[in-house]
C-alpha cells in the first residue's frame, strides 16, 4: 500500500487549509480583512487595492496577483505569486456564518510547489488567524 503525502492533491499540487471560528459577525470580519491593517496580516502591505474581480495587486513585499472572485462578506479568491515562484498559487478566504454572531474564517491555498512551501503557508495563515482573533478580542 502506497503512503499518501499530506496535502498533495491529484490536480492542484500541494494545498493547505486552516480555519477558526471567531465571536464576530461576517460584516465585521470582512471589513477588517479588507482594510489596510487586515490585508497586512494575510496578504501584505498593498498601496493600491480595488476589491473587484480581474483587478491586479502588488504588495510591498513583492507578492503579485489578481482577484478572481469577490463576494462581499463571504468570499475572496485570488492568485498569489511571490517573487521567485515559477507559478502562482490560488488563495481563497471564506467567511461562514456560525451560531449566534460567530463566523468561521477559512483560508485555503492550492497549487503550492512543495511540502516545505505548504508548511510555510500553513504557519502564515495560522498566524493570520491568531492576529484576527486578537483583533476580535480587543
Amino acid at each position: 500500500m502506497e503512503k499518501k503525502t499530506v496535502g498533495l492533491t491529484q490536480d492542484a499540487g500541494y494545498q493547505i487549509g486552516v480555519r477558526k471560528t471567531l465571536a464576530a459577525g461576517q460584516e465585521q470580519l470582512w471589513s477588517y480583512l479588507t482594510s489596510p491593517a487586515g490585508l497586512g496580516i494575510w496578504l501584505g502591505k498593498v498601496k493600491e487595492w480595488e476589491l473587484a474581480p480581474k483587478k491586479a495587486y502588488r504588495t510591498e513585499e513583492g507578492i503579485a496577483g489578481e482577484l478572481r472572485v469577490v463576494k462581499p462578506n463571504e468570499q475572496i479568491r485570488l492568485t498569489w505569486q511571490p517573487e521567485g515562484w515559477d507559478k502562482p498559487s490560488t488563495i481563497q478566504i471564506r467567511l461562514i456564518a456560525a451560531a449566534e454572531g460567530r463566523t468561521t474564517v477559512s483560508f485555503h491555498q492550492e497549487h503550492l510547489s512543495s511540502q516545505q512551501t505548504r508548511a510555510q503557508m500553513k504557519l502564515r495563515f495560522e498566524e493570520a488567524l491568531s492576529q484576527l482573533a486578537e483583533f476580535v478580542e480587543d
